[in-house]
């Protein structure tokens, strides 16, 4: 075996994830495709440097006759059938995703990515928590005491895992002597030791797959599920993906997403951060016209993002696929009732957005939000469990239209830039720490958050962006001077230990990043190289 783990993963129940046969299975996987999912990586840069010398994207000429043709997904199998409201988390905490279970929801998105700060004892640990909860053993005795299981007396979410993107790593596998691929080795654990449990259950192998930027990465995915259905004697078609539409360049490919998986695709998602981040990632350096205002002024009603959804909406219910919304990702306040209500009206306005455009269901971060969500969803299908009928034929996109940020109301102010700032440090300390989904001013947070905020600060020095409020210029020296400030607010929000060793490496990589010539294509990259040199928090 040419397979390596470069050290133990101090997590219950590791030598029943990392057997053998399972490592066996994950190296098979990367003889046969880590090689393609490198050139892919690549290509990913050849496009960007296309849109640098364009400015512009446009629709595919050489896929049109995909676009043009007849053809469908494959039909969805019972458990996919209703997904009216899902919630979602990271499926390394026990007592989250007991919660998860327990919540009444439809699905819930088991996340071993932007949701988890990937240590190898959350990533392993991952896997353990998602077999267990398929053979209905899953139990968790907080240190308090409190013991937490699974309700018998409910219908469970069907679970769909999220591996990680095709851009991580995973640095304690070495395959061929080469670090592994994050998401290879995530599948490969899960769909090991969890699909049969699964089919046994009356559901299967289901998965949220994120950060594609083409159709020639859902290409790859589909030939790995290919791969995996027939090296372990499960039935070609078995797995079902739901596809996050969370990067610019895919919304320009979403039926060719939907083709190169058809045999096994069961639907796309409208991501909200990431797709911002995406969008500023690949129009970075292009001037003021693709300035993004504050996060907190662009809302799912500004027109690109109007144009995004309308046409997965469309998309997905011409090909016989799943239209699932957006998060919510506010958290009820027990503490502030007004706060809570707040969250709540916020919610239920942005889930009726969603359903009256015809989107068969939505996320939510907390199970207090599923009944909201639920009950929105409850008015407008009724007795069906989805949308599908609903066909979009009058909605038109262009390619200019979704990248129209410049009709988008809202400004570039101080207020934001101190936002970004605190934000980015505030999660990145905490990602440190070992956890991934981070409550912040009662919102849930996850990497998302961290990657649109830190993005938006490097794109205002890039453009010499003018603030609205202030009217100084965003230049090196002003970040510099507010993130000085912010930091040390955080510092007097947290212990002093608990300061020096998360917010201090949280906060000079998000300045490197920030200030730096270069644009970093991703945080979590040179964030997960910190990860084992720092002691992650115990688990709670």
């Amino acid at each position: 075996m040419t397979i390596e783990i470069t050290r133990p993963a101090q997590v219950e129940g590791a030598d029943e994830i990392l057997t053998p046969e399972a490592l066996a299975f994950v190296e098979q996987l990367h003889q046969r495709f880590a090689g393609r999912r490198n050139d892919l990586l690549d290509a990913r840069k050849v496009k960007r440097e296309q849109v640098a010398q364009t400015g512009t994207l446009d629709f595919l000429d050489d896929t049109r006759d995909v676009r043009e043709g007849e053809w469908q997904v494959a039909e969805a199998p019972a458990a996919l059938q209703d997904r009216r409201v899902e919630i979602t988390g990271p499926a390394a905490d026990p007592k989250m995703a007991i919660n998860a279970l327990n919540s009444g929801a439809k699905v819930w998105l088991a996340d071993l990515e932007d949701a988890t700060s990937p240590t190898w004892e959350n990533q392993v640990g991952s896997i353990r928590i998602l077999r267990d909860a398929a053979l209905g053993t899953l139990t968790y005795v907080s240190p308090q005491g409190k013991q937490y299981a699974l309700r018998a007396d409910i219908a469970r979410p069907t679970v769909v895992a999220r591996p990680r993107g095709w851009h991580l790593p995973e640095n304690h596998v070495l395959v061929d002597g080469e670090i592994a691929v994050g998401a290879l080795v995530d599948f490969g654990l899960h769909f090991f030791h969890v699909a049969k449990i699964l089919l046994e259950n009356g559901a299967g192998p289901y998965y949220y797959l994120p950060k594609m930027e083409s159709h020639l990465e859902a290409r790859l995915w589909n030939d790995v599920f290919t791969y995996a259905q027939e090296a372990l004697g499960i039935p070609f078609g078995t797995i079902r993906a739901t596809v996050l539409i969370e990067t610019i360049t895919a919304a320009y490919e979403m039926e060719e997403i939907l083709y190169e998986l058809r045999d096994h695709a069961s639907g796309l998602n409208a991501g909200r951060w990431d797709y911002l981040f995406s969008f500023i990632k690949v129009f970075r350096d292009q001037g003021a016209e693709f300035t993004v205002p504050d996060r907190a002024d662009v809302s799912m009603t500004a027109p690109f993002m109007r144009a995004y959804t309308e046409l997965l909406v469309k998309t997905c219910h011409k090909r016989g696929a799943f239209a699932v919304g957006g998060m919510a990702a506010f958290i009820p306040s027990k503490k502030d009732p007004e706060a809570a209500e707040a969250a709540f009206t916020k919610v239920r306005a942005d889930k009726t957005r969603e359903a009256g455009d015809g989107f068969d269901g939505s996320w939510v971060a907390h199970p207090g939000l599923v009944s909201v969500c639920r009950e929105v969803f409850d008015g407008v299908l009724g007795d069906k469990p989805n949308q599908l009928d609903r066909q979009r034929p009058e909605v038109e996109v262009t390619a200019a239209q979704l990248i129209d940020v410049a009709s988008a109301p809202g400004q570039v102010t101080e207020a934001g830039l101190r936002t970004n700032l605190y934000v980015s440090v505030a999660y990145t300390a905490v990602w440190l720490s070992g956890n991934g989904a981070v409550g912040i001013h009662n919102l849930m947070e996850d990497a998302a958050t961290a990657e649109i905020s830190r993005s938006q600060v490097w794109q205002q020095i890039r453009n010499a962006v003018k603030l609205d409020d202030t009217g100084e210029v965003v230049t090196r020296e002003l970040v510099s001077r507010v993130l000085s400030e912010e930091v040390e607010r955080l510092r007097g929000e947290v212990d002093a230990e608990r300061f020096e060793r998360y917010y201090v490496p949280a906060a000079k990589l998000v300045s490197d990043i920030c200030l730096d010539e270069e644009y970093t294509d991703f945080l979590t990259l040179p964030a997960y190289e910190l990860l084992d040199s720092i002691e992650l928090d115990p688990v709670a």
